[in-house]
């Protein structure tokens, strides 16, 4: 089994953020919001192992909750 890794493994973790928000660009909130539920399913199947994918769920709530925690 294996677990989340957590470090970037990105060569040009910039290069990729700008793909993510190109992809979005021109694209009405319904489209985007779209696009990210695909772009997830995708990417959940490439990871293939469901404990991996709870785990990552889990983490990104975590990071939703601290965000909201610093939030003025």
């Amino acid at each position: 089994m294996s677990t989340l890794v957590t470090e970037s493994r990105l060569a040009d973790p910039d290069r990729s953020y700008r793909a993510l928000i190109e992809a979005h660009r021109g694209l009405s909130d319904e489209d985007s919001a779209a696009l990210n539920s695909r772009l997830v399913l995708i990417l959940a199947n490439h990871v293939g192992e469901h404990a991996v994918l709870q785990e990552a769920i889990a983490l990104a709530k975590q990071s939703m909750e601290a965000a909201k925690d610093t939030s003025p």
